[in-house]
């Protein structure tokens, strides 16, 4: 899940699994693969680094579980 701001300066989280594509238009307009779509304060640019750090911080977390705890 990433932290995205909305043109209105509400913040919500986005599983980021669900993004289909990403665009700038010049606001960013983000298409999940259900249809729904948000415009969102962050560029292009800005979510792909989001993005980045949170898969990096799955793969941290999975490297350091004890083998008998759940992946969540």
């Amino acid at each position: 899940m990433i932290f995205l701001t909305k043109l209105d300066g509400t913040s919500f989280m986005l599983n980021d699994e669900m993004i289909e594509t990403v665009n700038e238009t010049p606001d960013t307009v983000i298409v999940l693969e259900n249809g729904h779509s948000f415009i969102v304060r962050e560029s292009m640019k800005e979510i792909q680094s989001l993005i980045l750090e949170n898969t990096r911080n799955h793969r941290r977390a999975r490297l350091h579980r004890p083998n008998d705890e759940p992946l969540t």
